[in-house]
């Protein structure tokens, strides 16, 4: 790896810190300062960008859904992309939302992101946990 390109585990420590600051500590404003970039671009239609947007968005999920938890599966970075994979419940007996979201980091701050959501299939979410 050249001296330019980011260190993959910086990055990833990066998106799990965030991950970690506004969803399981619920603190999404101080997330979203600490670790969106000015920039911020949500490659989602129905999110608008930039982080000043991010605590009430994420606030707003909390107050509909205040026993929403979220379930860290699996975290793969490569260069300046980390993706998280996890399942989001709304309530305890809720299955959930298998949810895969991709981060770009630049600078130690995240700049981009996109996700993905499915819901879990009853067959598999008691399986073998892969969802």
């Amino acid at each position: 790896m050249s001296t330019d390109q980011p260190n993959r585990s910086d990055a990833k420590r990066v998106v799990l810190d965030f991950f970690d600051l506004a969803f399981v500590k619920r603190e999404p404003a101080q997330a979203a300062e600490r670790y969106l970039g000015a920039g911020y671009t949500q490659h989602n239609p129905t999110a608008p960008d930039g982080a000043a947007v991010f605590p009430d968005l994420i606030g707003g999920l909390f107050a509909q859904a205040p026993d929403a938890s979220f379930h860290l599966k699996r975290a793969i970075a490569e260069d300046d992309l980390v993706v998280l994979h996890y399942i989001l419940t709304f309530f305890p007996e809720d299955l959930g939302q298998a949810v895969v979201d991709i981060f770009r980091v630049q600078d130690g701050q995240i700049v981009e992101h996109w996700d993905v959501m499915q819901p879990v299939p009853a067959e598999s979410a008691n399986s073998n946990g892969m969802f």
